[in-house]
């Protein structure tokens, strides 16, 4: 099998194992052509020509996938909202189809609408990856936090992961949930009680507001920054008292009885959710996670493109 069960990758909801095990066996080949001295590319998807549309503010998602496609020799072409027709009234579906028609054969997108991806999707031929929509999905991301994870600890299967942080506001927190779990792991997730929806437990996780008791749980520990550019009000009083109660710091870590595995998404706010001494201690892998970001995006391209036996050298 040498293609995804799936013509998009909207979410990991919609994708089966069998499809994140593909991804990440292409993932391990494109990771050894990305450590080259030399030579860091391939011909697969020359002549194809793929559009990174992006709604939202995005600098290592965008770097990523752009230097994934360009790894892949395919044709680039960037699209920012801020000097588009979108500012002039045009519609998602008219400025999709306006790319289109100029003979495009993948998009990339992000929208700060939730289901954006899907909508799109109905209405237009070509694969679309999201690179994240609103509070809802952001499928790459999950892929290459799982890949990390399992580059460094083996096998998914009965870990225990913790997710801290903004989970009301996070669509890192539910595409690593939904991969987490089809990959065999426990999930617990840790943040204040405001900022950890209600109905979450729904998704078979333990909720936990203690951040001590989490970090001596977890194998893992993926810490997300606080949005405040999605809090329309205060869930907490201050940053500092949210860095006080839910920052992970050294002394914590040390006091811990084991070491535990630290990630980040990025971007990181120093200081709050994650002290510099442990996001750039020898228990992060936060840098490996940027990493396998281009990989992972160059597997899940070449295999949305339709995929071929043998990637030629």
């Amino acid at each position: 099998m040498s293609q995804l069960s799936v013509k998009h990758l909207l979410g990991i909801e919609q994708i089966t194992i069998s499809d994140i095990e593909l991804i990440f066996e292409n993932a391990r080949y494109f990771k050894e052509v990305l450590q080259r001295p030399l030579l860091r590319k391939v011909p697969t998807l020359r002549g194809v020509t793929i559009a990174n549309l992006f709604f939202e503010n995005s600098t290592r998602t965008r770097i990523s996938f752009e230097l994934a496609e360009k790894r892949l020799s395919a044709d680039v072409v960037n699209f920012s909202a801020a000097a588009s027709s979108v500012k002039k009234g045009e519609t998602l579906l008219d400025t999709v189809n306006n790319i289109l028609a100029m003979k495009v054969d993948m998009l990339v997108m992000r929208h700060p609408s939730p289901g954006a991806h899907h909508f799109l999707s109905q209405h237009i031929d070509v694969s679309i990856i999201n690179a994240g929509d609103g509070t809802h999905e952001h499928p790459t991301q999950a892929l290459l936090d799982c890949f990390s994870l399992q580059e460094k600890l083996g096998s998914l299967k009965g870990k225990k992961i913790a997710i801290i942080g903004d989970i009301m506001h996070s669509r890192v927190a539910l595409s690593n949930i939904f991969c987490l779990q089809k990959l065999g792991a426990k999930v617990t997730v840790c943040g204040p009680p405001t900022l950890v929806p209600k109905p979450i437990h729904l998704l078979n996780v333990q909720v936990s507001h203690n951040l001590r008791e989490t970090l001596q749980w977890c194998d893992a520990a993926n810490i997300l920054r606080i949005q405040l550019e999605r809090q329309d009000i205060q869930y907490f009083p201050s940053l500092r008292e949210y860095a006080l109660f839910y920052g992970v710091d050294k002394p914590m870590l040390d006091s811990l009885q084991k070491e535990i595995v630290i990630m980040h998404p990025g971007p990181i706010n120093r200081g709050v959710e994650i002290s510099s001494d442990v996001a750039d201690s020898e228990h992060s892998i936060i840098l490996q996670q940027v990493e396998h970001g281009v990989a992972i995006r160059m597997a899940v391209l070449f295999l949305l493109a339709g995929g071929i036996d043998e990637v030629e050298n």
